[in-house]
């Protein structure tokens, strides 16, 4: 929604009063639109406004140039009140290329703006993107506010003059973009000119001349009066407090760090890179001085059995990876249900099966994720729903690992990790401490007794070397309480039932499922993960028409918390949207035997929240038949 206002932007240009607005940089994946997009982002964040963002990586390693399956793209929602999703429609969007352009504009609203750098619009380009004609001049946008702009000659105009080599210049472009889009939403350019000179501070001419190049953009809007609108989005009213951007695998990496220190330990990581979970270990790895050992394994095998060794070893022991690394770690961590030892296994998801869109978001490892291994071998599962909640379930995986002896495997996915949005930094007091506690001696015993459980079902951390705490240590299964090698098909099961039972009473000490909306509701949306955003926001858009509608979202999935049952089933209808084909619909049905029903998409992108709004009203008409 927008008002205009006569104030002049610029030269002459009205300024039009905007609620929130979606813009979208799309172009090669050398084209620079991350980096376009994350600027943009961060000064968004320091005018004050909220932010969600969604980039959008190629699948490709080395897509051809200019070709479809090499489009990068980066969505930004920034607004004055508070929002949940990177936005369902693009408002604006800036394509560098033609393959960009045809890959995004559909995505465009209706009398959107789009924004081309008409430079790239020659018969090569059309070729690459398998275009017959110009979608310039084809009728392709009808119906939207199209500005062709020629930045690749602009750029070389304002870049030109610092030495530069002419691929070098040609490269600065995006940040010709970034200085349009800054002028069209009325952003501040010094925050992004103080990170090019941080960034590009050791190579002057680079930094000039991308320095020159924002400020081109600029001044093209400014001089040429390219836009008969520009437009404010004011600034958000938000709690006190200090704050900053951050994404899903950084507040992770974060909260894995944050949990170890508070414990009083060291956090060993042990991972091999795969997108899109490779940035927690970047993260973590400059963060030595937290007392954070990163190692980097040679495959997904190493790298769940170095974390054992760690977690045997007496340290806070932590992997991470996505649906792939899991498979392959899948032994290990039926070795850390065996031994009962305290590991964090952190799978970000992505699209599958096998490789399947390696950058591209699902949520379909949630079966995986609870029974995806050999035998009766149980794992604590959680959780995170939003970029920055990724912060305090990785402390809480951490909790849960080390009080109840366990593994915990995170469940977040691409959109999380990517995403981006305004962080709270938490005051040290106010964060959880993890209370360790190590058996120093024999307590009256005349051998360690490893597998003695507490109230909780835990068994004892010992650690190797403690003189009288020997104890075996293998993927045989144990004698209860002694721990010795035992085949006894009686103590067998006792064992299972025991590993089963410990991770059960985990839901004595979690909270209840907490349902928000109308309390007199009949139709129940249920959600997990990712999907926070999209169905909190389509829940208020329904109950703003007068029309009743409850959610429960569950962070803990296995176990769930005590009162799931009862909320499930005390709701005539029950809605279950997932980036999966019903995964935790299935479990929902087996456990408490009520005939939800699945809300589904698996096409690599988060739901809009359209989709979630229109299944919504599906189920409320249905009631009301």
């Amino acid at each position: 929604m927008t008002t205009t206002t006569t104030a002049p932007h610029g030269a002459s240009a009205a300024r039009e009063i905007a609620e929130a607005v979606t813009v979208r940089f799309c172009g090669d994946s050398g084209d620079g639109m991350q980096l376009a997009g994350t600027q943009f982002t961060n000064t968004s964040s320091i005018f004050g406004n909220d932010v969600a963002t969604l980039p959008d990586f190629p699948a490709e390693i080395r897509a051809p140039a200019g070709s479809i399956p090499g489009v990068s793209g980066f969505q930004i929602n920034f607004s004055s009140h508070d929002i949940h999703t990177p936005g369902d429609e693009v408002h604006a969007l800036i394509a560098m290329n033609p393959a960009a352009l045809v890959s995004n504009y559909k995505d465009v609203v209706a009398g959107g703006i789009v924004v081309v750098n008409e430079d790239a619009f020659k018969d090569t380009n059309f070729d690459k993107a398998h275009l017959k004609s110009n979608p310039l001049d084809d009728g392709t946008l009808d119906g939207f506010r199209v500005y062709r702009v020629p930045m690749e000659k602009l750029t070389a105009e304002a870049a030109g003059a610092f030495g530069l080599t002419t691929k070098a210049v040609n490269r600065c472009k995006n940040f010709f973009a970034l200085g349009i889009v800054c002028w069209l939403y009325e952003r501040p350019l010094d925050p992004i000119i103080r990170w090019i000179e941080t960034k590009m501070g050791k190579m002057p001419s680079v930094a000039d001349a991308n320095i020159a190049t924002l400020k081109a953009g600029w001044n093209y809007c400014d001089t040429v009066e390219l836009f008969p609108h520009a437009y404010r989005v004011p600034k958000a009213s938000i709690a006190p407090g200090t704050y900053r951007k951050i994404t899903g695998n950084e507040a992770t990496a974060l909260g894995l760090a944050t949990a170890a220190r508070l414990a009083g330990k060291p956090l060993f990581y042990g991972s091999y890179p795969i997108t899109p979970a490779s940035t927690i270990l970047e993260e973590l790895a400059a963060l030595m001085h937290m007392g954070v050992k990163t190692f980097q394994a040679e495959d997904e095998i190493a790298a769940m059995a170095s974390t054992l060794g760690a977690a045997f070893a007496g340290v806070c022991a932590a992997t991470g990876t996505s649906g792939p690394g899991v498979a392959l770690k899948s032994e290990a961590i039926g070795l850390a249900v065996m031994t009962e030892l305290p590991v964090v296994i952190v799978n970000v998801q992505r699209g599958g099966p096998s490789t399947g869109l390696p950058t591209k978001t699902e949520q379909a490892d949630y079966l995986q994720a609870v029974y995806g291994r050999n035998g009766e071998c149980p794992v604590a599962v959680i959780a995170a729903a939003t970029p920055a909640e990724c912060f305090t379930m990785a402390m809480e995986a951490m909790r849960l690992a080390v009080e109840y002896m366990t593994p915990v495997m995170l469940l977040t996915d691409g959109y999380l990790a990517n995403g981006s949005e305004p962080w709270r930094i938490p005051k040290i007091e106010n964060l959880p401490r993890i209370k360790v506690k190590h058996p120093t001696s024999l307590n009256g015993d005349e051998h360690f007794m490893p597998y003695r459980r507490d109230e909780f079902g835990a068994r004892p951390w010992a650690i190797p070397g403690t003189a009288g705490l020997e104890h075996r240590i293998g993927g045989l299964e144990k004698q209860s309480v002694t721990g010795n090698v035992n085949y006894d098909p009686d103590n067998h099961q006792a064992m299972i039932i025991q590993r089963r039972e410990k991770i059960s009473k985990i839901a004595e000490r979690i909270p209840d499922l907490k349902v928000e909306g109308d309390a007199d509701a009949d139709l129940l949306v249920v959600g997990w993960g990712s999907t926070f955003g999209a169905i909190t926001t389509a829940l208020g858009k329904v109950r703003a028409t007068g029309k009743k509608v409850a959610h429960a979202h569950l962070r803990y999935l296995d176990p769930m918390p005590k009162n799931t049952g009862d909320v499930i089933r005390s709701y005539k209808k029950v809605i279950v949207p997932e980036m999966n084909m019903g995964q935790l619909l299935i479990k929902l049905r087996a456990d408490f035997l009520v005939d939800a029903q699945g809300v589904n998409k698996v096409k690599g992108r988060p739901f809009l929240v359209s989709e979630i709004e229109a299944a919504i009203n599906n189920a409320l008409e249905e009631l009301a038949k």
